[in-house]
């Protein structure tokens, strides 16, 4: 069996990354005499809902197979979502604990490797819509 459709099966991919985020650590504070804590994104409910408002429109898009240009809004979304959750952490986390430390392993990867799924997966269905286009044209 051949993969047709590339775009759904990254789509896929950045979806279980997303998922997987709301477990991984944004920071860590230190604090004298104790162990480190360790921040996650549940910690603030803002980003939480925002990443599983991404998590649902990622997994939704691999659905709209049938409507390229819808699926590919969706998908530019998806992707400005993302880089949202991305600016809204760092902020959040600068602002209200400015001595923690972000974990590069932890949730900062997660965001870029679902990023990067998202885009890869746009790119796909770019090139679709241009093989589309042209063989309508030859029509």
């Amino acid at each position: 069996m051949v993969i047709q459709r590339w775009q759904s099966l990254f789509l896929l991919i950045a979806v279980i990354i997303m998922g997987c985020l709301s477990f991984s650590p944004l920071a860590t504070l230190p604090v004298e005499g104790k162990e480190a804590t360790t921040i996650y994104l549940t910690d603030f409910p803002v980003l939480m809902v925002v990443d599983i408002l991404v998590a649902v429109i990622l997994f939704i898009s691999i659905f709209m197979f049938k409507n390229l240009k819808t699926q590919m809004k969706v998908t530019t979304l998806s992707i400005l979502l993302i880089c949202s959750i991305a600016i809204g952490g760092a902020f959040t986390i600068f602002v209200n604990k400015p001595n923690a430390q972000i974990e590069v392993v932890g949730a900062l990867m997660l965001l870029l490797l679902a990023l990067v799924f998202t885009v890869c997966a746009y790119r796909f269905m770019k090139k679709d819509y241009r093989l589309l286009r042209s063989v309508d044209r030859l029509r």
